[in-house]
């Protein structure tokens, strides 16, 4: 005889049936993986690929390497990924959580290098833009057979990039490393485009703040200095892994691309003198401006004390003689009220002349 199954179990089912956690919908790859391609002596394979067939490909092959491109990727959509090419779990944390500064890292075989990307946010005039430059974030993993990007952010998309470099098979031939070198000549030269345009703003501000009467105040130039401060966030701490990475850091990187860096390199050390160019100037513009306001209050001083000695005449007058006394014989004259009026006049006439004179007024 079948057992029958008592009140209690009955009520643990229903709870189960209703507390049963559904599976997350599963996201698409073509989501976050942008691309994904083979190439061989320069040339990319023709086909689509997962990113396990293309690496079987390639080492079966054993030559050419796979380029995947990732955008703001989650934990378990790059998990896949990171266990098939060996990545490291502080590398894969970094690259999925973003906020990090540029540095180069190296991971046995593997390393992970972080860009921060810049882009200039157009505006009517600097001095009412809230916002000059959008930051974001693109990392690269590089091993002997395969380079991944992750980008964060929607700009500086790699799309175009990419076809460049496909037109270019030479420069794909040198392998994954040449890859890299594109991906930080495509940042760097982001940097000086962001810098020209930054440029015209300070000077189209300094232009302003020495005009006459100009509405530049102290806090739309702390503003652009805020945003300078993010380009410099972006341009400075990128020096020393290119640095390294022309010095011959690691072996993932071939001679004949090192030469690449040196120049990627030098472009970044122009950007890097502009932007503390660029600080310095603002700092040289708050101080102008400060000054301007603090000469502006002097004059307006003067011009109050002017004024308050000219109407202390005719208060000093009317106060004398509106004591009331009995014996002042200025009242029992017939042209005395004219006369009165008069030399308030002329005394107020002559200190209006003096003050004209001296500039106060």
């Amino acid at each position: 005889m079948p057992a029958i199954p008592s009140l209690g179990n009955l009520r643990g089912r229903a709870a189960n049936r209703g507390n049963k956690v559904r599976s997350p919908i599963p996201v698409p790859p073509a989501a976050y993986v942008v691309d994904c391609a083979v190439y061989v002596d320069g040339e990319r394979l023709a086909g689509d690929w997962t990113h396990s067939a293309a690496i079987e490909e390639v080492r079966r092959r054993r030559e050419g390497f796979v380029w995947i491109g990732l955008h703001e990727p989650d934990e378990s959509q790059i998990q896949g990924i990171a266990d098939t090419f060996g990545l490291h779990e502080l590398a894969v944390e970094d690259a999925v959580h973003a906020h990090q500064r540029p540095k180069l890292e190296r991971y046995d075989d593997t390393l992970f290098m972080v860009f921060r990307t810049v882009r200039y946010v157009e505006h009517a005039s600097p001095t009412t833009a809230n916002e000059i430059v959008e930051s974001g974030e693109l990392m690269a993993f590089l091993g002997t057979d395969f380079i991944i990007t992750v980008r964060h952010g929607n700009h500086s998309g790699l799309a175009r990039l990419r076809q460049e470099l496909e037109s270019d098979p030479e420069q794909l031939a040198h392998g994954p490393a040449s890859v890299l070198h594109a991906v930080a000549d495509h940042v760097v030269d982001h940097f000086l485009d962001v810098t020209e345009s930054i440029e015209d703003d300070i000077d189209e501000m300094e232009t302003q703040v020495f005009a006459p009467r100009s509405p530049v105040t102290s806090e739309q130039i702390y503003l652009m200095k805020r945003e300078v401060l993010e380009l410099r966030r972006a341009v400075m701490p990128l020096a020393m892994p290119l640095r390294r990475l022309s010095e011959g850091y690691t072996r993932l990187v071939p001679d004949d691309v090192r030469s690449y860096f040196r120049n990627v390199h030098d472009h970044l050390t122009n950007v890097s003198e502009r932007v503390a160019g660029f600080d310095e100037l603002l700092t040289t513009l708050v101080d102008a401006t400060l000054a301007k306001i603090t000469l502006q209050l002097n004059s307006d001083m003067r011009k109050i004390t002017a004024w308050a000695a000219i109407i202390a005449v005719p208060t000093a007058l009317a106060g004398i003689y509106g004591m009331n006394f009995d014996y002042m014989p200025e009242l029992n004259l017939r042209y005395g009220y004219p006369m009165t009026v008069a030399v308030i006049l002329g005394i107020c006439l002559l200190l209006y002349r003096i003050f004209r004179k001296n500039r106060w007024l």
